[in-house]
């Protein structure tokens, strides 16, 4: 969840505010993806549920759990998603594998990045190709100060498995990203607002190096 989750914070686009206001949500994605090399910023996510029969149905979806942290990503094929509250984990690859760092386990798992990516929305972090791809771009309605736009994945014979979520949706404001909604088949919802972002900054490879601390346990997987 979290690559997919990763790589939608990130679909939009970096233009002049007066220009983008005029712009379709799906227009302002496309452009990130062609001028965007990299991004930092904040998150905060919340998984939401619909109120069960015996909770008040007039509060809308309730929070269930939530994180905050920081992001920053390098097109193509590097990223960290470090999750700072309540708990401290990392998320991080770094071009050739993905790394779950777990500051409470002491725990490292390695995990090999693949061709499957391509067929998911981690393709829009990761890959240089063409969003429309993978995905079909549907606009969607104006809402809470923003314009969203849909992502509907595209079937591809390739790819191992399914999305795990059947609606995807990103919202944006003159061309940042502000929210992510992922709805999965039972009608749960991560959402996701991103604050402080800067474009094309300067990242040193460095950043997305990470070595596993002395004595921690480390799990490589195939």
């Amino acid at each position: 969840m979290f690559r997919i989750i990763l790589a939608l914070l990130l679909t939009t686009v970096f233009s002049s505010a007066n220009v983008l206001a005029d712009n379709s949500a799906a227009d302002q994605l496309r452009q990130f993806v062609r001028n965007s090399k990299t991004a930092e910023g904040d998150f905060v996510q919340q998984q939401l549920r619909a109120p069960r029969a015996n909770e008040a149905q007039d509060k809308g979806l309730k929070v269930v759990r939530q994180t905050q942290g920081h992001f920053v990503f390098q097109r193509p094929g590097r990223f960290i998603w470090d999750t700072q509250k309540p708990y401290e984990q990392k998320l991080i690859a770094d071009g050739k594998q993905l790394i779950l760092w777990d500051q409470d386990l002491n725990q490292a798992t390695f995990r090999p990045s693949t061709q499957a990516l391509a067929s998911t929305p981690a393709a829009i972090l990761f890959g240089e190709t063409s969003l429309d791809q993978h995905f079909d771009l549907v606009e969607g309605q104006e809402r809470l100060g923003m314009k969203w736009v849909d992502l509907q994945a595209k079937k591809d014979p390739n790819a191992k498995g399914d999305l795990p979520y059947t609606k995807i949706s990103i919202g944006m404001v003159d061309g940042l990203p502000k929210a992510l909604e992922l709805t999965d088949g039972l009608g749960s919802v991560v959402l996701v607002t991103l604050s402080q972002i800067q474009l094309n900054i300067n990242v040193p490879p460095s950043r997305f190096v990470f070595k596993p601390p002395q004595g921690a346990e480390v799990l490589r997987l195939n």
